[in-house]
């Protein structure tokens, strides 16, 4: 009950400007996988939008990692792959690029570049549970 007042309400923000802007998109990427059942029942496509316009907003390396997510899964992992150029530059040290980078190259089937962005991803990953998954999707690509 709370969830869709929560969702009735973010559907009727106006757009703003400025910092409210990127808070109403936020908000309405956050409602569009609140409404979604399952992640198929995701509007993947919408929420590649939504992306869009934040990351024109903001100018974000880390919107245009998670708008790389929302596109490949809307239209597919190359897509999402390509989205990704020059991430490595603008976030040197972050293992997500390269966590998503090999699980988009794992989907295409370039398992050499899977298995090199996993290698990366735990050389810079300090999470102990995301170490841990990756390790995981690493050693699944390296048995297989």
């Amino acid at each position: 009950m709370e969830i869709e007042a929560g969702l009735t309400l973010v559907a009727a923000l106006e757009p703003g400007s400025g910092y409210a802007e990127e808070l109403r998109l936020q908000a309405l990427i956050a409602a569009e996988h609140g409404r979604a059942e399952t992640a198929a029942a995701t509007d993947w496509a919408a929420i590649a939008d939504r992306y869009g316009e934040l990351e024109a907003l903001t100018g974000s390396a880390i919107v245009r990692l998670n708008r790389a997510v929302a596109v490949a899964e809307a239209d597919g992992p190359r897509k999402g792959l390509a989205i990704m150029a020059g991430l490595d530059d603008a976030l040197p040290n972050n293992h997500r690029v390269a966590a998503v980078r090999a699980e988009l190259a794992r989907r295409v089937g370039n398992t050499d570049l899977a298995i090199a962005s996993y290698r990366r991803a735990l050389a810079l990953c300090v999470n102990d549970v995301e170490h841990a998954h990756l390790q995981t999707q690493l050693g699944r690509l390296s048995d297989g």
